[in-house]
Formats: structure tokens, C-alpha cells, sequence
């Protein structure tokens, strides 16, 4: 048999198309008619927010290979302008499946006396009560503009929503045609209420603009309107290598991208042709990069609608964290973890536990420093707050504080001078790398002697996201692990390179080669007997390396079980290639976000964890952490947890070998796996409560005993 060629084209999917995928997976929940009707929108929203961060920074990019005659074919075979061209074509069917779901889930809202009422629809007193109110309250706050008039023209703001005008202008030369701008103000609700005996009734707040339009330029025609969105390129790098001042570096670059170029201009559906034509050649925009809607722009809207607390039936049943497995019963978490390993499975097991160790840590008069990493964290947070008043107790605090962690620079920025103003030692990583890590290191004294404590985590140290994404972490006291985590804050903070980890793979590169030595073990240890057995959950799977030593695995008939929520270039179910290879995907109400790996090797069975995701970003340019599992109870959970996601037939969709996805049949009992793992959480707690030990949550320092 001829020998396969592991890097020929029709082996890998395009990334950018394999990411539309997933958020047309996205899409599906939010037309699925078995949700309940605010849980679809949730999901129809999340498909804007997703679009516009990848047009902002995957099409942007895209989009300057294009301009720069970049002519380079991807992994897949396709140039830069084949991949836009395909993009656009996919892009546009999605955003039309969109919009008409949208409409889909209103029409059966008004069932339920919720109504969001389309400007053609108005009655004359509802269209009398939204005049009155756009001149009480929206006209005051409105900037009209002539565009054409202003010199400089003024830079419209990128995912903004602005109503233009065509009028007609009295001049000199006599009646001219104009173009008019009006921004919608963003600080004020999407969706306006109307006075009703019976329901609830909304109208949008850019109709309301564009139905009073003609009082903002008195004595012009107006003669077409319509409402527009721009997406701008948000692509630009942190050059940090001999960056004296980072600080200003990432705020110049913050301010930057709203001078970037449009490429996406979204339209309501039914544009006047002419006015259409004068947008396009203003912004400069092919055809292809123009987008009308029929129906909402800027669906992120959705979510005011959601949150409606008169509505709550129509969406799921809450399901609130349950306290940690691990820690039921524990009176002391230092004790607890003298004991043994804590496992943390987020959200269906609370983030507190990780807030208030580091707030026990603060207040602990035997802790002497606290290390911790921060890629994204909340607004408010009460880690920062925590790490503030450590470092005011006189403990020795450091953090990194990742500045490149992209959309968060403005309020990393923030958190960095608040950290610095209360004494903590902050640093911003090792120029040239995103430190995207996730390690928290506590040492404490102990009889007179010093004990490390540490968290490592699959997640941010953000206690709002927590809440809706899908992570795991652990705290130990192992003593191998905390040298090498204690290392690895020398790391960052000294100039020498860390060498010989005793547990932690943490340098760039070496990342890469570590799971390819473990996929390549795999494929040694495995028998006809007893054959190998690969499961890994990760968000994204790109790096061709990684496909390529997952291929060779499947040919040496190896079960490889891929559980990837996102990207998937990988192509399953190849002959002679891949047919052993199985990729599925979950998209449910929580966002799948854990890094976790499964190797049998000849049944000496090894997990893993890790911050990083099999992408080249992650894997090449990033300080990432891959910790062992030691402890054989978490091991066995985290296998479980393996098991559960791969048998889900509910939420669960298979990748095909032509790049489509489809559910997976339920031939048998329905096991949704997000469903399984709370109803878990709840039955622990639950038992926990009937036995005669009660548990008792940590306590934070500002709560009385």
C-alpha cells in the first residue's frame, strides 16, 4: 500500500470555515424548538457576539493578507482571498438562518404576552407615545450629522448602530441630495416599553430614531433611512519585545483599533439601492463584505430580553453551584489538603472555594506569599481585592497581570495600576509570549517549617465566568508540583530559563513535544491484545503537528475519542488515515471550556490537564502549564467525567469526514452530559446533608466565627 502523505490538503478542514462550523452549532440551539424560548435567544445572541469578534479579528487578518497580496495557501490548500470568499458566502446564509429565527422566537413570544413590535407595525397611539418619548428622552441625547458636510468626516465607532439619512437639501444650486448620519446612543435600552392594558410591548430604539428622523433636519425631505453596524478591524499586535513602557504600549493599541478599517458593514434588509451604493463607496467595501438584515442588528440585544424576571418560565430552571465534592465536610481547606488532592468542577461545583482561599490566605497570619497569574479576570473582582489587602498585611504578593489578553487590555491595565498602588509586585510576563497559565501558589508556615500550596486550573480566575463556563482545577500540596510551580514564578519573574521540571511542561515548544511524545507512547504501548485508547477534551484542535501524530496514532490502531468544543481541522473517518479517530462537540448552556487528557498506556493509565488548547497559538507562542493528575481518586473522577461527555446523545454532535456535524442518534437513553454532572453535584450535597457531618463553607476573613 502506497504510503499517505500526512500533509496533504484534503486531510485538514480550513480553520476560519471550521470555526463558522461551530458557531453554526451555536445557531442550532437557538432554533431548536425544544428549548425554552429565552434560552434560544440567549443562543441567538451568542452567534452576534461570536461573529463580531471573529470578523474583527479572523476576517481583519484575512483581509490584510488580501491587501498585502499574501498569496500563501492555509493547511487546507486555500489563499487568503479563496478562504474570505468562502467565509462570505457561509457567513451570509448564517446570518439570514439568524435573523429568521429571531423572528421565529418572537412570533412565539406573543403567546406568552411578550411582544417586540416591528416600526411598519405601530398603531397610531403607540406611534404618538414614541414620539413623545423620542422628544423627552432620545432627542436630547442624539448628535445628528451631515456627513458629507463635516471635513474631516467624522470616524464612525465600530460596533455601533447609526441610522442614516438620504435628504433633500435646499441649496443655491437648488435641491441636492445629502447623507445624514444619527449615532444610536449606547448608554440607553435597546427596547423601549409601550403603554399596554394587557402584556408586555416593546419597540426598538433605532426605530424610534428613524421614525421621528425628519425633526432632526428640519426643512430637508427625507427620502430613505435605514439603520447600519460596522465591524472594524480589531487585529492589531502588542509588539512588547523592547517595549519600555507596556502600560502605554497596550493603551495606544486599545486606542488604535477604533481608527482600524470597516470590514463588515451590516444594513437593514431593503436598503435604497442608491443610498446602499454611497455606503459602499464611502466605506470602501466590496459586495460581499455588505450584510442586510432582515430583521434585528446587533442581535447582542437579545440578552436585555432574556434577563426579563416577569418572563423566568420561559427559560431554564436555574441551576445554582453546589458545594465542592472534595471539600464537603471540610472544616480547614489547608487541613483538608494535607489530606489529599481537591478536585473543583466549575459551575456545577462553586468557584467560591478558590475566591476564599485566596481570602483565607490574606487574612492567615502563617501565610507569608501569594502568587498568582491573571489572564482575565472580573470587574470587581475579589481576588484583586484579596491580593490588595494581602500586600497591605505585609505578605509578599506577586501577580502577573497578562496585559495581551485580547479585549481584556483595558481593564488588565486597570487591575495592574490597582495592584501595583497596594504594594503588590506585579509583572507583565516575558516579552515576545502571552502568558496564558492559570497557577496560584500560597506558602505557608506550619510547625515552623514552610509548605507550598497551590491551584492550577483549566479556567480563568474570574468568579463571573465561573459561572457559565465548564473548567477544573485542583489544589495540592504535592510537593514535586509546588517546587514546579514555584519555579515557574521564577521564571517569570527572573531572567533565568527554568530547567529540569520535575512534573509541570511549561516552555513553549516543549508543550508541543510533550503530547506528542504521550500520543507517540500511546501508539508503542498499544497491542492487538489490549490497544491503545486516547480521550482529550480541548477547546480547539489546529495544530498540525498534533493531527498529524493523532493520525499516525489512528493507523496503528489506536481509539482516539475527541471531545472539541470549537475548531476541528482534523478530518475523522478517512480511509486508511483516521478511522479511528472519533471527534465530537457539545454546545450546551454552559460554555465547554476544560483541558483535560486521557492516555491508557498500556494500562498505567495517566490524566492530564492543562491551560492549553491544541492550537499553535497555544502551543508555540504562549506560557502554558500541562500538570499530571496524581492523586488516583481525582484520576478516576476526571475519567469518569471523559466517559460521560463521549456518551452524550442529547446536546452531543459527531464531525463528519466532509466537515458537517450531525447529532448523534438516540437509540438509546437520553444522556445529556452538562444535565449529569449537576444532577451529580446536587445528589453529593445532598447526601452530605443527611449524614451526620455537616458541611460548612469557607469562611470568608471579613465574616465573624
Amino acid at each position: 500500500m502506497a504510503k499517505i502523505d500526512l500533509n496533504s490538503p484534503d486531510l485538514y478542514f480550513n480553520r476560519e470555515l471550521s470555526w463558522l462550523e461551530f458557531n453554526d452549532r451555536v445557531l442550532r440551539e437557538g432554533l431548536n424548538p425544544e428549548l425554552p424560548l429565552l434560552e434560544r435567544l440567549n443562543f441567538l445572541a451568542i452567534v452576534s457576539s461570536n461573529l463580531d469578534e471573529f470578523f474583527m479579528i479572523r476576517v481583519a487578518g484575512l483581509m490584510q493578507q488580501r491587501s498585502a497580496k499574501v498569496r500563501k495557501r492555509d493547511r487546507s490548500g486555500m489563499t487568503p482571498n479563496q478562504q474570505l470568499k468562502a467565509i462570505s458566502e457561509r457567513a451570509h446564509r448564517m446570518v439570514a438562518e439568524q435573523s429568521q429565527g429571531i423572528r421565529e422566537v418572537f412570533d412565539a413570544l406573543a403567546a406568552h404576552g411578550l411582544f417586540v413590535h416591528e416600526r411598519d407595525d405601530w398603531d397610531e397611539s403607540q406611534r404618538e407615545f414614541l414620539s413623545g418619548c423620542f422628544a423627552r428622552e432620545i432627542d436630547p441625547l442624539l448628535t445628528p450629522m451631515a456627513i458629507e458636510e463635516l471635513s474631516p468626516q467624522p470616524l464612525l465607532p465600530g460596533l455601533q448602530l447609526n441610522v442614516v439619512l438620504q435628504l433633500l437639501v435646499e441649496t443655491e444650486e437648488g435641491r441636492q441630495k445629502r447623507v445624514a448620519l444619527v449615532p444610536v446612543p449606547g448608554n440607553c435600552p435597546r427596547f423601549i416599553q409601550l403603554p399596554a392594558d394587557e402584556g408586555t410591548h416593546l419597540a426598538r430604539l433605532e426605530d424610534v430614531i428613524a421614525d421621528n428622523a425628519e425633526k432632526l433636519f428640519p426643512g430637508c425631505e427625507v427620502t430613505a433611512k435605514t439603520v447600519i453596524r460596522l465591524t472594524r478591524d480589531a487585529d492589531v499586535a502588542i509588539e512588547d519585545d523592547d517595549a519600555s513602557d507596556l502600560l502605554n504600549v497596550v493603551e495606544q493599541t486599545v486606542i488604535a483599533r477604533g481608527r482600524r478599517r470597516v470590514v463588515r458593514l451590516a444594513v437593514s434588509a431593503g436598503v435604497d439601492a442608491e443610498l446602499l451604493k454611497w455606503l459602499r463607496d464611502w466605506l470602501g467595501l466590496t459586495p460581499d463584505e455588505v450584510y442586510e438584515v432582515n430583521g434585528m442588528l446587533d442581535a447582542k440585544a437579545l440578552w436585555q430580553l432574556v434577563g426579563l424576571p416577569e418572563f423566568e418560565s420561559l427559560a431554564d430552571a436555574d441551576w445554582p453551584p453546589q458545594p465542592p465534592r472534595d471539600l464537603i465536610g471540610s472544616e480547614n481547606i489547608w487541613q483538608t489538603v494535607q489530606e489529599r488532592d481537591v478536585m473543583l468542577f466549575h459551575p456545577y461545583e462553586s468557584f467560591d472555594p478558590v475566591v476564599k482561599l485566596v481570602e483565607e490566605a490574606a487574612a492567615d497570619p502563617d501565610v507569608l506569599a501569594i502568587k498568582q497569574t491573571l489572564y482575565r479576570t472580573s470587574g470587581n473582582s475579589p481576588i484583586v481585592k484579596a491580593l490588595s489587602r494581602a500586600s497591605a498585611a505585609g505578605k509578599q504578593v506577586t501577580v502577573l497581570v497578562e496585559l495581551k489578553a485580547r479585549f481584556d487590555e483595558a481593564a488588565n491595565v486597570v487591575w495592574a495600576r490597582q495592584l501595583e498602588d497596594a504594594g503588590c509586585h506585579v509583572i507583565y510576563g516575558i516579552a515576545g509570549l502571552k502568558t496564558h497559565a492559570k497557577a496560584l501558589l500560597i506558602v505557608r508556615r506550619e510547625s515552623g517549617r514552610i509548605h507550598r500550596y497551590v491551584h492550577l486550573a483549566t479556567g480563568n480566575y474570574n468568579d463571573r465566568t465561573a459561572r457559565v463556563y465548564s473548567d477544573v482545577g485542583l489544589i495540592t500540596r504535592d510537593r514535586e508540583l509546588t517546587a514546579d510551580v514555584a519555579a515557574f514564578f521564577n521564571l517569570l519573574t527572573g531572567y533565568s530559563e527554568a530547567v529540569g521540571w520535575s512534573k509541570l511542561t511549561v516552555e513553549p515548544r516543549r508543550l508541543k513535544e510533550r503530547f506528542i511524545e504521550l500520543i507517540d507512547r500511546e501508539i508503542n504501548v498499544s497491542t492487538k491484545e489490549q490497544p491503545g485508547l486516547i480521550m482529550a477534551k480541548v477547546n480547539s484542535l489546529e495544530h498540525p503537528e498534533i493531527c498529524q501524530a493523532l493520525y499516525r496514532a489512528s493507523q496503528a490502531g489506536v481509539r482516539v475519542l475527541l471531545n472539541v468544543r470549537g475548531i476541528c481541522c482534523l478530518r475523522p473517518g478517512v480511509k486508511g488515515v483516521s478511522e479511528n479517530i472519533e471527534v465530537r462537540s457539545i454546545v450546551d448552556r454552559f460554555l465547554e471550556h476544560a483541558r483535560i487528557f486521557f492516555f491508557r498506556n498500556g494500562g498505567h493509565e495517566e490524566v492530564y490537564m492543562s491551560s492549553a488548547d491544541w492550537m499553535r497559538r497555544n502551543l508555540d507562542n504562549r506560557l502554558e502549564i500541562i500538570f499530571p493528575v496524581l492523586d488516583p481518586n481525582v484520576r478516576r473522577r476526571l475519567v469518569g467525567i471523559l466517559e460521560t461527555y463521549f456518551a452524550d446523545n442529547v446536546k452531543a454532535r459527531c464531525l463528519l469526514a466532509d466537515g458537517t456535524y450531525e447529532p448523534l442518534p438516540r437509540s438509546r437513553k437520553p444522556v445529556r452530559a452538562q444535565e449529569k454532572f449537576y444532577r451529580e453535584a446536587v445528589e453529593a450535597a445532598r447526601a452530605a446533608e443527611q449524614t451526620t457531618v455537616r458541611f460548612r463553607p469557607l469562611k470568608s476573613p471579613e465574616t465573624d466565627e
